[in-house]
Protein backbone atom coordinates (compact mmCIF):
# COMPACT_ATOMS: atom_id res chain seq x y z
CA UNK A 1 0.00 0.00 0.00
CA UNK A 2 1.09 3.55 -0.65
CA UNK A 3 0.94 6.30 1.95
CA UNK A 4 -1.13 8.42 -0.44
CA UNK A 5 -3.73 5.66 -0.79
CA UNK A 6 -3.95 5.26 2.98
CA UNK A 7 -4.50 8.99 3.45
CA UNK A 8 -7.21 8.94 0.79
CA UNK A 9 -8.94 5.96 2.36
CA UNK A 10 -8.86 7.43 5.89
CA UNK A 11 -10.42 10.65 4.57
CA UNK A 12 -13.25 8.74 2.87
CA UNK A 13 -13.76 6.51 5.92
CA UNK A 14 -13.95 9.57 8.20
CA UNK A 15 -16.37 11.48 5.99
CA UNK A 16 -18.31 8.50 4.55
CA UNK A 17 -18.81 10.76 1.55
CA UNK A 18 -16.54 10.92 -1.50
CA UNK A 19 -17.35 14.55 -2.29
CA UNK A 20 -16.52 15.83 1.21
CA UNK A 21 -13.40 13.63 1.38
CA UNK A 22 -12.17 15.00 -1.97
CA UNK A 23 -12.74 18.55 -0.76
CA UNK A 24 -10.85 17.81 2.47
CA UNK A 25 -7.93 16.37 0.49
CA UNK A 26 -7.93 19.19 -2.06
CA UNK A 27 -8.38 16.88 -5.06
CA UNK A 28 -11.15 16.08 -7.54
CA UNK A 29 -13.56 13.26 -6.76
CA UNK A 30 -12.85 10.98 -9.80
CA UNK A 31 -9.14 10.36 -8.98
CA UNK A 32 -10.12 9.76 -5.35
CA UNK A 33 -12.65 7.11 -6.38
CA UNK A 34 -10.08 5.49 -8.70
CA UNK A 35 -7.47 5.39 -5.93
CA UNK A 36 -9.88 3.64 -3.53
CA UNK A 37 -10.87 1.08 -6.18
CA UNK A 38 -7.20 0.43 -6.91
CA UNK A 39 -6.52 -0.09 -3.20
CA UNK A 40 -9.41 -2.57 -2.98
CA UNK A 41 -8.09 -4.49 -6.00
CA UNK A 42 -4.62 -4.65 -4.51
CA UNK A 43 -5.92 -5.96 -1.19
CA UNK A 44 -8.52 -8.20 -2.79
CA UNK A 45 -11.28 -7.05 -0.42
CA UNK A 46 -14.15 -4.58 -0.44
CA UNK A 47 -13.43 -1.72 1.97
CA UNK A 48 -16.60 0.28 1.39
CA UNK A 49 -20.22 -0.51 0.68
CA UNK A 50 -21.47 2.08 -1.81
CA UNK A 51 -25.00 2.91 -2.88
CA UNK A 52 -26.28 5.93 -4.78
CA UNK A 53 -27.02 7.59 -1.42
CA UNK A 54 -24.66 6.20 1.20
CA UNK A 55 -21.12 5.01 1.85
CA UNK A 56 -20.42 2.58 4.71
CA UNK A 57 -17.37 0.71 5.94
CA UNK A 58 -17.17 -3.06 5.58
CA UNK A 59 -15.63 -5.10 8.38
CA UNK A 60 -12.36 -5.15 6.42
CA UNK A 61 -12.65 -1.39 5.95
CA UNK A 62 -13.01 -0.86 9.70
CA UNK A 63 -9.82 -2.84 10.28
CA UNK A 64 -7.91 -0.86 7.66
CA UNK A 65 -9.16 2.42 9.13
CA UNK A 66 -7.79 1.50 12.54
CA UNK A 67 -4.51 0.11 11.20
CA UNK A 68 -4.15 2.84 8.58
CA UNK A 69 -4.46 5.61 11.17
CA UNK A 70 -1.78 3.94 13.28
CA UNK A 71 0.50 3.61 10.24
CA UNK A 72 0.02 7.23 9.20
CA UNK A 73 0.62 8.40 12.77
CA UNK A 74 3.87 6.40 12.81
CA UNK A 75 4.96 7.94 9.50
CA UNK A 76 4.23 11.46 10.75
CA UNK A 77 6.10 10.74 13.99
CA UNK A 78 9.09 9.43 12.03
CA UNK A 79 9.09 12.65 10.01
CA UNK A 80 9.10 14.84 13.15
CA UNK A 81 11.76 12.78 14.95
CA UNK A 82 13.99 12.81 11.87
CA UNK A 83 13.77 16.60 11.68
CA UNK A 84 14.49 16.89 15.41
CA UNK A 85 17.51 14.60 15.01
CA UNK A 86 18.81 16.92 12.30
CA UNK A 87 18.46 19.89 14.67
CA UNK A 88 20.49 18.02 17.29
CA UNK A 89 23.19 17.16 14.72
CA UNK A 90 23.36 20.84 13.72
CA UNK A 91 24.03 22.02 17.26
CA UNK A 92 20.51 22.53 18.63
CA UNK A 93 20.21 19.60 21.07
CA UNK A 94 17.32 20.89 23.20
CA UNK A 95 14.75 18.51 24.69
CA UNK A 96 10.97 18.85 24.71
CA UNK A 97 9.37 17.55 27.92
CA UNK A 98 5.59 17.32 28.05
CA UNK A 99 3.50 16.98 31.19
CA UNK A 100 -0.07 17.48 32.34
CA UNK A 101 -0.73 21.08 33.41
CA UNK A 102 -1.00 21.29 37.18
CA UNK A 103 0.33 17.77 37.83
CA UNK A 104 3.65 16.81 39.47
CA UNK A 105 4.69 20.46 39.79
CA UNK A 106 7.07 19.93 42.70
CA UNK A 107 8.65 16.86 41.11
CA UNK A 108 9.06 18.65 37.77
CA UNK A 109 10.70 21.65 39.42
CA UNK A 110 13.19 19.43 41.25
CA UNK A 111 13.90 17.47 38.08
CA UNK A 112 14.65 20.55 35.99
CA UNK A 113 16.87 21.96 38.73
CA UNK A 114 18.79 18.69 39.13
CA UNK A 115 19.27 18.27 35.38
CA UNK A 116 20.41 21.87 34.89
CA UNK A 117 23.27 21.15 37.30
CA UNK A 118 24.50 18.26 35.12
CA UNK A 119 27.61 18.84 32.97
CA UNK A 120 26.51 19.29 29.37
CA UNK A 121 22.86 19.93 30.23
CA UNK A 122 20.82 21.26 27.30
CA UNK A 123 17.76 23.48 27.18
CA UNK A 124 14.54 21.72 28.22
CA UNK A 125 11.37 23.18 26.72
CA UNK A 126 8.43 22.27 28.97
CA UNK A 127 5.04 21.85 27.28
CA UNK A 128 2.07 21.91 29.67
CA UNK A 129 -0.92 20.20 28.09
CA UNK A 130 -4.47 19.16 28.83
CA UNK A 131 -5.67 15.84 30.17
CA UNK A 132 -4.52 12.79 28.13
CA UNK A 133 -2.57 14.91 25.63
CA UNK A 134 0.98 14.25 26.86
CA UNK A 135 0.87 10.59 25.82
CA UNK A 136 -0.24 11.54 22.30
CA UNK A 137 2.44 14.24 21.94
CA UNK A 138 5.13 11.74 22.92
CA UNK A 139 3.83 9.08 20.55
CA UNK A 140 3.62 11.38 17.52
CA UNK A 141 7.14 12.78 17.87
CA UNK A 142 6.31 16.28 19.10
CA UNK A 143 7.98 15.57 22.47
CA UNK A 144 11.14 13.72 23.48
CA UNK A 145 10.11 12.75 26.99
CA UNK A 146 7.00 12.92 29.18
CA UNK A 147 5.83 12.62 32.75
CA UNK A 148 2.93 10.15 32.74
CA UNK A 149 0.71 8.87 35.51
CA UNK A 150 -0.37 5.26 35.79
CA UNK A 151 -3.11 4.00 35.81
CA UNK A 152 -4.56 7.05 34.02
CA UNK A 153 -2.01 7.19 31.17
CA UNK A 154 -0.90 4.26 29.02
CA UNK A 155 2.83 3.57 28.93
CA UNK A 156 2.56 0.79 26.34
CA UNK A 157 5.33 1.08 23.76
CA UNK A 158 7.49 3.43 25.84
CA UNK A 159 10.58 2.90 27.94
CA UNK A 160 9.88 4.12 31.47
CA UNK A 161 11.32 4.61 34.93
CA UNK A 162 9.05 4.87 37.98
CA UNK A 163 9.66 8.07 39.93
CA UNK A 164 7.04 8.18 42.68
CA UNK A 165 3.98 6.27 43.89
CA UNK A 166 1.37 7.98 46.04
CA UNK A 167 -2.14 7.57 47.35
CA UNK A 168 -5.16 9.61 46.31
CA UNK A 169 -7.42 12.14 48.03
CA UNK A 170 -10.97 13.30 47.51
CA UNK A 171 -11.06 17.01 46.66
CA UNK A 172 -14.23 18.66 48.02
CA UNK A 173 -15.53 22.17 48.68
CA UNK A 174 -13.95 23.34 51.96
CA UNK A 175 -17.34 23.69 53.69
CA UNK A 176 -18.66 20.26 52.74
CA UNK A 177 -19.76 18.03 55.69
CA UNK A 178 -17.24 15.33 54.71
CA UNK A 179 -14.32 17.75 54.40
CA UNK A 180 -13.37 17.23 58.07
CA UNK A 181 -13.36 13.42 57.90
CA UNK A 182 -10.06 11.64 58.56
CA UNK A 183 -10.55 9.47 55.49
CA UNK A 184 -13.11 8.32 52.95
CA UNK A 185 -13.70 5.39 50.62
CA UNK A 186 -14.45 5.39 46.90
CA UNK A 187 -18.07 4.46 47.60
CA UNK A 188 -18.42 7.57 49.79
CA UNK A 189 -17.24 9.80 46.95
CA UNK A 190 -19.45 8.09 44.38
CA UNK A 191 -22.50 8.62 46.61
CA UNK A 192 -22.01 12.37 47.17
CA UNK A 193 -25.29 14.08 46.17
CA UNK A 194 -24.84 16.90 43.65
CA UNK A 195 -21.06 16.45 43.42
CA UNK A 196 -20.44 14.01 40.55
CA UNK A 197 -16.88 13.14 39.62
CA UNK A 198 -15.81 14.71 36.30
CA UNK A 199 -15.46 13.14 32.90
CA UNK A 200 -11.96 13.48 31.43
CA UNK A 201 -11.26 13.18 27.69
CA UNK A 202 -9.69 9.93 26.50
CA UNK A 203 -6.54 9.62 24.36
CA UNK A 204 -8.70 10.21 21.27
CA UNK A 205 -10.00 13.49 22.71
CA UNK A 206 -13.55 12.15 23.19
CA UNK A 207 -15.40 12.17 26.51
CA UNK A 208 -16.94 8.95 27.89
CA UNK A 209 -20.66 8.87 28.58
CA UNK A 210 -21.74 9.59 32.14
CA UNK A 211 -23.38 12.04 34.52
CA UNK A 212 -20.33 14.13 35.46
CA UNK A 213 -19.37 17.44 33.88
CA UNK A 214 -16.78 17.47 31.10
CA UNK A 215 -13.48 19.01 32.19
CA UNK A 216 -10.35 19.89 30.22
CA UNK A 217 -7.79 20.68 32.91
CA UNK A 218 -7.23 20.94 36.66
CA UNK A 219 -7.85 24.69 36.85
CA UNK A 220 -11.34 24.20 35.43
CA UNK A 221 -11.94 21.27 37.79
CA UNK A 222 -10.88 23.25 40.87
CA UNK A 223 -13.29 26.03 39.91
CA UNK A 224 -16.18 23.58 39.53
CA UNK A 225 -15.44 21.98 42.90
CA UNK A 226 -15.26 25.35 44.67
CA UNK A 227 -18.66 26.21 43.18
CA UNK A 228 -20.13 23.01 44.61
CA UNK A 229 -20.68 21.45 41.18
CA UNK A 230 -18.23 18.53 41.29
CA UNK A 231 -15.82 16.45 43.35
CA UNK A 232 -12.72 14.54 42.28
CA UNK A 233 -10.27 11.87 43.37
CA UNK A 234 -6.72 13.04 42.61
CA UNK A 235 -3.14 12.10 43.56
CA UNK A 236 -2.04 13.13 47.06
CA UNK A 237 0.50 15.61 45.67
CA UNK A 238 -2.35 17.82 44.40
CA UNK A 239 -2.61 19.22 47.96
CA UNK A 240 0.27 21.60 47.22
CA UNK A 241 -1.78 23.43 44.56
CA UNK A 242 -5.22 23.49 46.22
CA UNK A 243 -6.86 26.83 46.88
CA UNK A 244 -8.16 27.78 50.31
CA UNK A 245 -11.76 27.03 49.33
CA UNK A 246 -10.94 23.36 48.63
CA UNK A 247 -10.28 20.47 51.00
CA UNK A 248 -8.52 17.12 50.49
CA UNK A 249 -9.46 13.92 52.35
CA UNK A 250 -7.47 10.65 51.93
CA UNK A 251 -9.34 7.89 50.09
CA UNK A 252 -8.25 4.57 51.56
CA UNK A 253 -9.24 2.23 48.75
CA UNK A 254 -8.33 4.44 45.75
CA UNK A 255 -5.71 2.84 43.49
CA UNK A 256 -2.19 4.26 43.96
CA UNK A 257 -0.86 6.60 41.28
CA UNK A 258 2.67 6.17 39.93
CA UNK A 259 4.43 9.03 38.18
CA UNK A 260 6.81 7.76 35.50
CA UNK A 261 9.24 9.37 33.11
CA UNK A 262 8.67 7.91 29.63
CA UNK A 263 10.45 8.14 26.28
CA UNK A 264 10.41 6.35 22.89
CA UNK A 265 12.47 3.14 23.04
CA UNK A 266 14.39 3.98 19.86
CA UNK A 267 15.77 7.26 21.23
CA UNK A 268 19.57 7.55 21.14
CA UNK A 269 19.77 11.04 22.65
CA UNK A 270 22.55 11.44 25.20
CA UNK A 271 20.80 14.52 26.59
CA UNK A 272 17.65 12.46 27.19
CA UNK A 273 19.70 9.74 28.90
CA UNK A 274 21.19 12.37 31.25
CA UNK A 275 17.70 13.73 32.01
CA UNK A 276 16.39 10.24 32.85
CA UNK A 277 19.36 9.57 35.12
CA UNK A 278 18.76 12.88 36.92
CA UNK A 279 15.10 11.91 37.37
CA UNK A 280 15.86 8.49 38.82
CA UNK A 281 18.31 10.01 41.34
CA UNK A 282 15.67 12.33 42.83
Amino acid sequence: METRELRYFVAVADELHFGRAAQRLGIAQPPLSRAIRQLERRLGVALLERTSRTVALTEAGSVLLREGRAALDAIDAADRRTRRAALVANGHPGLVLVTKAGASNELLSKLLEAYAAEPGAVTVDVVLCGIAEQERLLRDGRADVALLHRPFDSTTGFDTEDLRTEGQVAVLPAGHPLADRAHLRMADVAALPGLPTPRWPGPDGNYPDGPGLQVRDLAQLHQLISLGRASAVLPESCRADLRGDLAAVPVLDAPPVTTVIAWPPHSRSLALADLVRAATRL
